[in-house]
């Protein structure tokens, strides 16, 4: 009778744990599926309401919220971070008129803004440097380091978006990032056999890469029979731009894998509940950005 009851009680402890682990599983993708959606949402709105303020202040947002998070990420002792509040403040002024430069240069490029832009930007570089001279850190280099990072893995790529968006194609390569992960995830988890970086992401597959591509390249075709409402290219450059984004996306993602993993952290920051930080949702766009405007240059001198 007592081996009954105890036998009872351990099964039915095992299925409560269970059902516990099952609603925690539901409520995390439940999560994830909502913020995800309304990250979504806050894109598709900012790149296609004819009025340009919603694309400055998202991206110009995350601008700001890239730069605190990476100074967060790489000194995450909180007593570093105090001291530094004035240089992370800086950079993000930095960060901020270095994506004025590039909207006046694109959209405005006959007003005052771009030569104010430039100026406020010159005027942050030499305070950063200065600022230096008076802060309390045992590795002055590193801390320099640390700021010129946020301009050129943070500022710079969200900055280039601005010649994206005057391209019209801004959007379909936004699209074709999230296709990229959603092909690599069914296929890597379907078939992944074959690891594609295990040093840096065990859970990428080579099968998850080419089920990435392939999903770019079939939706570059879709964006091409769409007409100009993604971009005006030929069926050739739709595809070369599918293999471009999925190359330079899983190499954005990887880049990031790599900064967490020598930090030793799981993800760059909890802003995003679901997803970690921005800088987890932004990975491959920071790669893809540049390597996306270097192919429109090309197109067009070819």
């Amino acid at each position: 009778m007592h081996l009954w009851n105890f036998e009872h009680t351990g099964i039915m402890a095992t299925f409560a744990f269970e059902i516990t682990k099952y609603s925690a599983t539901v409520k995390n993708i439940f999560t994830r599926a909502l913020s995800g959606s309304i990250y979504v949402a806050l894109i598709v709105a900012a790149l296609l309401l004819p009025s340009p303020y919603m694309f400055i202040g998202l991206f110009a947002l995350f601008i700001v919220l890239g730069t605190v998070e990476l100074h967060h990420l790489v000194d995450n002792k909180a007593a570093v971070i105090a001291n530094k509040r004035i240089a992370i403040a800086l950079d993000c002024v930095g960060g901020l008129s270095l994506f004025a430069i590039f909207h006046g240069l694109v959209f405005q490029p006959s007003s005052i803004m771009p030569q104010v832009a430039i100026a406020v930007y010159l005027a942050y570089f030499a305070l950063r440097m200065i600022l230096q001279l008076y802060m309390k850190s045992d590795n002055a280099l590193q801390s320099l380091a640390d700021s010129a990072l946020t301009q050129i893995y943070v500022a710079l790529p969200l900055s280039l978006l601005n010649i994206l968006h005057d391209k019209g194609a801004l959007l379909a390569i936004f699209i074709l990032i999230w296709l990229n992960d959603t092909g690599a995830f069914c296929v890597g988890s379907l078939l992944g056999r074959h690891r594609l970086f295990e040093r840096i992401s065990p859970k990428k597959s080579w099968e998850g890469f080419w089920g990435g591509m392939a999903f770019c390249i079939i939706a570059g075709v879709v964006f091409y029979f769409c007409g100009s409402t993604f971009g005006n290219l030929k069926p050739t450059e739709w595809i070369l731009l599918g293999v471009c984004v999925s190359i330079f996306s899983t190499w954005g993602d990887l880049v990031e894998s790599l900064l967490k993993r020598t930090l030793k952290v799981k993800d760059s920051g909890h802003l995003i509940p679901g997803h970690g930080g921005i800088l987890d949702r932004i990975d491959s766009l920071l790669l893809v950005s540049p390597t996306s405007v270097i192919f429109f240059i090309l197109i067009e001198l070819f």
